[in-house]
């Protein structure tokens, strides 16, 4: 089987892109549609052995991969591993800039430290990646750049550190598209509410007990696949959308709109699309 994309096959054909967090999740399944649109995709992580997976997943695949073992809070790291790509393909086309993390916590018991990491992983890396692969390439040859943030609209109860973070992405999302705009670079941001990724399966206790209930507080009750964060991620980089920057599109199922005083009734005609072959549905949601 090969990734069932809903774009063009030669859609991305000779270019070069980069995915952070492309080891698992969002990112991984991005970096698999990416590369079977035809783009050459450089995964970056911490874990060597997870991106190495994903590689030779996509190599298996008959796509072009490569990945870079970086952690995207060191400045210098990133530098140097953005320079290392750039020496290599010459031309960086697009960023998608999905690393992140974060756990749950009411805000009265985050310390300072667990604060700073949060956001150092959800805001200043993504910050440290843009700007390096604009200095280093697309203020000389243009690009798109797409910042994965979530749905913070009211708020994140639970986990403030990482609402922040997102919050100041999607404002940094808006300040770059400005200011980058003048050297043909287009930067917008995807917002997604619960998708059913192997994410999920890093939450443990109470946390863990409530994600098989969010579909009940979604509109189309049901969460979001991977997929279909991902081909929000390859419209924005695409030439389709060239005359799209600085927005930031919520991909939740309208869960960010409205309030409890409106009873979700049951749905219907609701439809999933998952056009990658190698999702695996989230443990966590096996057992429900």
């Amino acid at each position: 089987m090969s990734y069932r994309s809903i774009f063009n096959s030669s859609l991305f054909a000779d270019q070069n892109i980069i995915v952070t967090g492309g080891g698992s999740g969002i990112g991984r399944c991005t970096a698999h549609e990416l590369s079977a649109l035809g783009a050459r995709v450089y995964l970056i992580g911490r874990k060597q052995e997870k991106l190495e997976t994903v590689v030779q997943e996509i190599i298996e695949d008959g796509g072009k991969a490569e990945y870079r073992v970086c952690d995207i809070r060191d400045e210098t790291a990133v530098q140097d591993c953005v320079k290392s790509i750039v020496g290599e393909c010459g031309t960086v086309h697009g960023l998608v800039n999905n690393a992140g993390g974060q756990y749950p916590s009411p805000m009265a018991a985050i310390n300072q430290k667990g604060f700073e990491t949060v956001v150092r992983t959800n805001l200043v890396g993504g910050f440290l990646f843009a700007r390096e692969v604009y200095n280093q390439s697309m203020s000389k040859h243009g690009g798109a750049i797409v910042n994965i943030t979530a749905d913070n609209w009211g708020g994140m109860p639970g986990m403030a550190h990482s609402g922040a973070a997102r919050a100041g992405m999607d404002n940094l999302t808006k300040t770059a598209a400005y200011e980058w705009g003048c050297a043909g670079v287009r930067v917008n941001a995807v917002a997604p509410g619960w998708v059913a990724s192997s994410g999920m399966d890093t939450y443990e206790g109470a946390f863990r007990a409530v994600i098989p209930k969010l579909r009940d507080q979604v509109p189309l009750k049901r969460l979001a696949t991977e997929a279909e964060v991902s081909s929000v991620i390859c419209f924005l980089l695409s030439e389709g959308a060239n005359f799209i920057s600085g927005d930031t599109v919520r991909v939740d199922g309208a869960a960010s709109q409205g309030t409890g005083m409106w009873p979700l009734p049951k749905a219907r005609n609701s439809h999933s699309y998952n056009g990658f072959h190698r999702a695996v549905t989230p443990k966590v949601l096996q057992e429900d």
